[in-house]
């Protein structure tokens, strides 16, 4: 299998896990501690899949000849829009600081389970399921 098209299933995986780890964290923080905590755990979630989404563009746009210099700036400002617009919804909400912060986390376990995958995939070359 060649290098691109192994990286595409990688991301597809990426972004199936971290959509089965949103989905699965709000119903399971919406059971345990109500609607409030679940708000917070998706608006985190949605920051985190936000940044990967961003992080992304920019890995596929470098060495690019076409890449633009507003990429470099959007990748510079990311955690200041991410930032403000996520201290403005919890300044002036009820929602859950420390859900919130639990949903940041989602994009990295899926890394992380993707890391594993490919760790266990690898050993007998059957990477492409």
């Amino acid at each position: 299998m060649n290098d691109e098209r192994h990286l595409a299933r990688a991301i597809e995986r990426i972004w199936k896990a971290m959509f089965e780890i949103g989905a699965g964290g709000a119903i399971a923080v919406f059971a345990l501690r109500g609607w409030r905590w679940a708000a917070g755990f998706v608006l985190g979630w949605a920051i985190s899949a936000l940044n990967f989404r961003w992080l992304k563009q920019v890995a596929t746009s470098i060495g690019n000849a076409s890449a633009k210099p507003r990429m470099a700036v959007l990748l510079g400002l990311r955690y200041v829009v991410l930032g403000g617009g996520s201290y403005a919804i919890l300044k002036y909400t009820e929602i859950s600081v420390a859900a919130l912060f639990w949903g940041l986390f989602a994009a990295v376990a899926a890394v992380i389970l993707e890391i594993l995958f490919e760790l266990v995939y690898a050993r007998d070359g059957t990477v492409d399921h």
